[in-house]
């Protein structure tokens, strides 16, 4: 990856804005600016999942990284970055920041004064382990010391640690320390170090972000002492901090090869590993990016499946989010037993015809409150079926999930969901409720309200029941949807129909009418919805969530939660339907050359923007409407790279 050079003005800008991310399997992670410097509450060199893969806690927050030199110890050489209030930065180590790299590691490289240093941080997959390796060259015939202070925060990552907060306990013996809170142990251990207990406190972290975003920002982290080694040639240590236990016994290079394996042996196609033996950089990013979403769920029944997180740093595997983006994370690279424990696991927790959209953040219970994850289910069972072949599981297992998802829908289920017997389309909602994808509410407001029978979940219902041979009422559904959506070549298909009334509002939801395969509408219909789609929505980013033209479109997002939920899909760009819009494009284009060509300049942004902006091998959830499309939002979303990652290959990319 690239290195952020720093303004010429001496500002931390643009480096405070690329971030990086590491994962572990279970739904813990590492992230922070390539600085170094935390800019949001979820930054932290341990975030650790505590029911994995959720139950997150911030344990480690950052490390103070400091060089004492033996001829001048009165200075103290520190090579670590925080930001306080007004825009007050202490230590300023970006100064001396002169690379960064981001691979299975995060690696920073620094030249401190002549001391020549790389920083290295793991995540140690499938624990709640961290490690953090320092390779010291000291300048010729120096000596010195480095010291590492831990900056203790151990919350819950949504929350912030204020004030000089009693119950801390801090235990440390020759390498090794722990620090306890609330039953909860933060262990760590540096055999090449002696770690010095000490209790201290360093108030006033301000997040930028956080501030951005109209939150509280302000954080007091706990010192728990510092780890020291004396230093006089070129050395290596390695500090490991970790939830399981004081052992930490841990070899760096082995656990580098055990994340290089996770996402290799994952796959169960040869003519897959094939054709990744040797993967363009393009593809190799995007599968790397993949992986991180991939992560371990205890089913019902107490055996270890898969799930997948919606996105990082704040998502938790959520039905509508998984179902979406399994066809590309699992499907296209050829992870399928995964694929197929993510199918079982959510057929297992089928009620009266729907599937969880969430599992909860603390209780891990399920929750039922969404209309198109059920049937984005269906869509994704029978693309399992299709590319793996995998007749066996589909027969006995997600078949009959996907019966009682249909059979439900007939029936009527929660929140009104229900096939309206008139005209056999699908309604759902009322005023208060907000059951599609575009759902966001903050004081009670609705700021998309979508009550009745909705564009996209109307072409899934007639795509679902094709696929499941109910041919009869699949025509019936395709006849009542053109008759109700259909507007005009100009305009397209309106977004919702209810109580006889439209909503003529032009947002991305009609591009999935086109680019199902079982489409409802006719052919000059889809090539019509493309046009109006391109035309009105298409960014560089992906597709705006409302037309600019609209009254109610928001340019920006930004501020607090209110100014930003409104903007949430009141224009904003979301990446993920680009995946449907280029599809819905090659069809009706009938896959030319010059349409795939075209298809590629469209695709291209994206993966530039992996390279070069926002989380450095990541794509964002959202980029705000307005030129130049800043990257908001959470920083690495699952669906915006599944669905590139399938367009890259369909591509040939």
């Amino acid at each position: 990856m690239p290195l952020f050079h720093l303004d010429a003005d001496g500002r931390l800008e643009p480096i405070l804005q690329r971030e990086w991310l590491l994962t572990n399997g279970i739904g813990g992670f590492a992230s922070s600016t390539i600085c170094g410097c935390n800019t949001r509450r979820y930054h932290g060199l341990l975030c650790a999942a505590t029911a994995p893969p959720v139950g997150r806690m911030i344990a480690l927050s950052r490390l103070g990284e400091v060089i004492v030199p033996e001829d001048h110890p009165e200075r103290m050489l520190e090579f670590s970055v925080n930001e306080f209030a007004g825009e007050r930065f202490h230590p300023r180590g970006d100064q001396y920041l002169r690379g960064f790299d981001l691979g299975h590691t995060a690696d920073f490289h620094f030249d401190v004064e002549g001391w020549r240093i790389t920083k290295q941080v793991l995540m140690v997959w499938q624990t709640n382990v961290a490690g953090v390796r320092y390779i010291i060259e000291p300048p010729p015939g120096k000596r010195g010391e480095l010291r590492l202070l831990p900056m203790v925060a151990m919350r819950d990552f949504h929350a912030l640690r204020r004030g000089r907060t009693d119950g801390f306990h801090v235990r440390g013996q020759g390498s090794c320390a722990s620090v306890s809170r609330d039953g909860k142990t933060l262990w760590m251990r540096c055999d090449a170090m002696r770690f010095t207990p000490g209790e201290d406190w360093w108030m006033g972290h301000v997040y930028r972000v956080e501030s951005e975003r109209g939150q509280d920002d302000v954080e007091d982290l706990f010192q728990a002492g510092r780890f020291a080694v004396s230093i006089g040639e070129k050395t290596v240590v390695t500090l490991w901090a970790g939830m399981v236990d004081e052992k930490l016994d841990h070899d760096w290079d082995c656990e580098v090869q055990r994340i290089a394996r996770a996402a290799n042996e994952s796959s169960d196609s040869a003519s897959d590993m094939a054709r990744r033996a040797d993967p363009s950089i393009t593809l190799r990013r995007l599968l790397h990016a993949a992986n991180d979403f991939v992560v371990t769920r205890t089913n019902p029944d107490g055996q270890r499946g898969a799930s997948i997180i919606a996105g990082y740093p704040w998502f938790a595997d959520w039905g509508r989010d998984v179902m979406i983006s399994l066809p590309g994370l699992l499907l296209t690279s050829g992870r399928w037993t995964q694929a197929r424990q993510v199918l079982c696991l959510f057929a297992n927790y089928v009620s009266e015809g729907m599937i969880p959209n969430l599992f909860d953040d603390y209780s891990n219970q399920p929750h039922y409150n969404t209309v198109d994850a059920s049937l984005w289910f269906i869509h994704a069972c029978y693309e399992y079926r299709r590319i793996s072949g995998d007749e066996a599981t589909f027969s006995q297992s997600l078949l009959p999930a996907c019966r009682g998802i249909v059979q439900g829908y007939q029936r009527g289920t929660r929140y009104g969901i229900r096939m309206d017997p008139s005209d056999s389309l699908i309604t759902q909602g009322d005023s208060q409720t907000q059951l599609t994808w575009m759902d966001a509410k903050c004081g009670g407001i609705a700021f998309t309200p979508r009550q009745g029978k909705c564009v996209e979940i109307n072409a899934l219902w007639h795509h679902a029941l094709v696929l499941m041979g109910q041919a009869d009422l699949a025509g019936r559904v395709a006849e009542s949807f053109r008759k109700a959506f259909w507007l005009s070549p100009f305009r397209g298909l309106a977004d919702v129909v209810h109580e006889g009334k439209r909503d003529t509002s032009i947002r991305p939801n009609q591009i999935f009418a086109a680019s199902l395969e079982h489409s409802p509408l006719l052919p000059e219909q889809c090539s019509a919805v493309v046009e109006v789609v391109r035309r009105e929505l298409l960014t560089p980013m992906g597709l705006r969530s409302l037309a600019a033209s609209d009254p109610n479109y928001h340019g920006h997002y930004h501020g607090e939660q209110m100014r930003r939920d409104a903007a949430y899909h009141n224009g904003t760009v979301w990446a993920w339907p680009i995946g449907a819009f280029l599809e819905a494009y090659l069809r009706v284009n009938n896959r030319s050359a010059e349409s795939r060509a075209q298809a590629i300049e469209w695709l291209t942004p994206l993966l530039d923007h992996m390279a070069n902006d926002g989380c450095i091998g990541q794509i964002a959830e959202i980029f705000e409407a307005d030129p130049p499309h800043r990257p908001v939002g959470a920083f690495a979303q699952a669906w915006s790279v599944a669905e590139v990652l399938r367009l890259a290959v369909e591509l040939g990319l």
